[in-house]
């Protein structure tokens, strides 16, 4: 059973960046689907973006991040990476990491279901 763990999380101003890191426990993790989700106050947790186990590396986004934020991966250091550009203050939210080993369909990739392990989350806070 895998063990994740979030970093990278802090306060900046409306358009800056953060990296967030998910950091796994298994010398296997390169067998994970991974992914990342976000929960505010009130809010169900949404997909914000995943990254395929497979050679190609394949990605989804949600359409509210498209084009500001890159997931990545590094399965040397068993690191699943969230760079995120332009926030924005509704971007503000607990995120967490999530993974799965089990093969998961491109359109299911950001559904909470589909993932069984999951870290504690860092908070993302962006100031208007």
């Amino acid at each position: 059973q895998v063990q994740l763990k979030e970093s990278g999380g802090g306060s900046v101003q409306n358009g800056g960046s953060l990296k967030l890191s998910c950091a796994a426990s298994e010398n296997t993790y390169k067998r994970y689907n991974v992914a990342w989700f976000r929960q505010s106050p009130n809010k169900e947790r949404e997909g914000v973006a995943a990254i395929d186990r497979d050679k190609d590396h394949q990605t989804e986004y949600a359409d509210a991040v498209a084009n500001r934020f890159t997931i990545s991966r590094d399965d040397a250091k068993k690191t699943v990476y969230l760079q995120m550009n332009g926030l924005k203050p509704e971007d503000t939210a607990i995120y967490y990491c999530a993974a799965d080993s089990h093969a998961i369909y491109s359109w299911d990739m950001l559904r909470v279901e589909e993932y069984r392990f999951w870290g504690q989350g860092t908070q993302v806070t962006v100031s208007s």
